[in-house]
């Protein structure tokens, strides 16, 4: 028997955002983008360098206002900023001068959960992300993984509707970078959490995504939307397991092709011939 389909989450309609520069000149950073989310699901935005994919995620997270189009997450419009949307950054962001468990419940003290609650909630989430042992050490004494966990529990202890990665593992060296990649998948098998991610790097895409939104060079529009079926509907939380698949190599191949045809290099070389 096939599972259920997956209700929508997140609802992207007709997204477009024009910037104006220094010079007054106003430029298009993305034209009516239109994608959906679904519930439990990790979406992708992947494309060449400057396509807009931090900035449509920046519109989700209230960060940024469309200059055109709708967003809807659970059925409702999103205006501005709001806590049922959880952020991480590929900077760190913990506060130097708090504990681990300090940093975790500080977003849950700020929006008024009582201690016992949000000290319990805050070990689960540390235990979650396997930084038990390191409950009271300070930033300053974690490596820049450890860093990123302590990002991530805090962001799911304040039980956000989603979460919004802006490459949150892009600054970490490759080994740590694909057992956080792993640790995604066990969150995501073992909670309800959605996810929407910022990634310029086609293996994460294809490791860690149900459905990856590629993108046209600038200004970025949707060329096509990739589902990674070849996983067979599970998520394999087995970076080389997954690699060595056989219909890994025929989508990593097929992306990149996409890729290379929307360099901006390859549009300067166009216009020079």
């Amino acid at each position: 028997m096939s599972a259920a389909p997956r209700e929508t989450k997140l609802s992207v309609h007709g997204l477009s955002k024009d910037f104006r520069l220094g010079s007054g000149e106003t430029i298009q950073a993305v034209a009516d983008i239109s994608f959906d989310v679904r519930d439990n699901e990790l979406c992708a935005l992947l494309g060449p360098s400057g396509c807009g994919k931090s900035t449509v995620l920046r519109m989700v997270a209230g960060l940024e206002e469309p200059g055109a189009g709708s967003l809807m997450l659970d059925g409702k419009a999103i205006a501005g900023p709001g806590r049922e949307r959880g952020m991480v950054f590929q900077s760190y962001t913990s506060f130097d001068w708090l504990t681990v468990q300090e940093n975790v419940e500080y977003g849950m003290r700020l929006n008024g959960v009582p201690r016992a609650e949000r000290r319990d909630r805050a070990r689960h989430f540390i235990d979650l992300v396997s930084l038990g042992a390191f409950r009271h050490a300070f930033p300053i004494e974690l490596s820049g993984g450890m860093k990123q966990r302590v990002a991530i529990a805090r962001t799911l202890a304040n039980e956000p509707a989603i979460l919004l990665m802006d490459e949150p593992f892009g600054a970490l060296d490759a080994e740590t970078r694909w057992t956080m990649q792993e640790l995604l998948i066990d969150i995501l098998e073992s909670t309800d959490t959605t996810v929407l991610m910022v990634t310029h790097d086609i293996e994460e895409a294809i490791f860690l995504a149900d459905r990856i939104v590629f993108m046209t060079r600038h200004p970025g529009r949707i060329r096509k939307i990739l589902t990674t079926d070849f996983k067979g509907g599970r998520r394999v939380a087995d970076k080389e397991a997954v690699v060595g698949l056989p219909e890994y190599g025929a989508l990593e191949r097929h992306i990149m092709h996409m890729m290379r045809e929307e360099s901006p290099s390859r549009e300067h070389h166009a216009a020079e011939g």
